[in-house]
């Protein structure tokens, strides 16, 4: 008998999904733009606990914490995260699992973020 991991029935399901709609799967971004940020410990753990959860549904970092970000039009140079997973339906299940609220019940109520699930082209 084999036995799945959480993760990779997510992973799983996606293809299927997929393959059901006719086409390939289109990549899932996490994009996050901070206006408020913790303390660096609060930071700290969050950062811990996020890489231990989406590392398990094969998210990538494309912009990290510290990347520098220059602002046009209405935007504000703030510390903006980009992720990116194998697919949208990935993505959206990764935000949803145990382990990633976990991690935001981390950020408690001193961060303040704009947060997007966008599905690539």
């Amino acid at each position: 008998m084999v036995l799945f991991d959480a993760s990779a029935v997510v992973r799983l399901k996606a293809v299927v999904k997929a393959s059901e709609r006719g086409n390939e799967m289109k990549k899932g971004y996490w994009v996050v733009a901070y206006r408020t940020v913790g303390d660096e410990a609060t930071m700290k753990n969050y950062r811990t606990l996020a890489m231990a959860a989406l590392g398990q549904f094969g998210a990538r970092t494309l912009v990290s914490p510290g990347s520098a970000v220059t602002a046009h039009e209405a935007g504000f140079e703030q510390m903006t995260v980009v992720v990116e997973f194998d697919s949208y339906e990935i993505a959206l299940a990764a935000y949803e699992s145990a382990d990633y609220k976990k991690a935001l019940a981390a950020l408690g109520s001193g961060v303040e973020r704009d947060f997007r699930i966008a599905e690539g082209v």
